[in-house]
């Protein structure tokens, strides 16, 4: 990584977790696109300035989707679950995320 590049510690809170699904995978497979929980308060720039940092990759294109929170009961008591952002983030061709290093 260049000096310009580095990864602050700011990315990491905007990064969650990425999503592992078979869904995922496949679109990874077909269109260069990695999918990641991202904090629910994080802009489209946001997102793609955080994986250019911590990946060291071009990204190309970031969608994002916004999945409310149910109303679940358990025995009588109703909660509400929290509320995520996902980040569908386009890579340029021919970059490579390794997100099975550390597993």
């Amino acid at each position: 990584m260049s000096d310009n590049m580095q990864a602050y510690s700011k990315d990491y809170d905007i990064l969650r977790y990425p999503v592992l699904t078979e869904k995922s995978t496949k679109t990874l497979e077909t269109s260069n696109a990695y999918v990641f929980i991202v904090d629910i308060n994080a802009t489209k720039q946001d997102v793609k300035n955080a994986v250019e940092r911590v990946f060291g990759v071009k990204v190309d294109k970031v969608n994002t989707i916004v999945s409310k929170g149910k109303t679940k009961g358990f025995r009588g008591r109703y909660g509400k679950r929290s509320d995520i952002k996902k980040a569908i983030v386009r890579l340029n061709a021919g970059d490579k995320i390794d997100l099975g290093v550390g597993v």
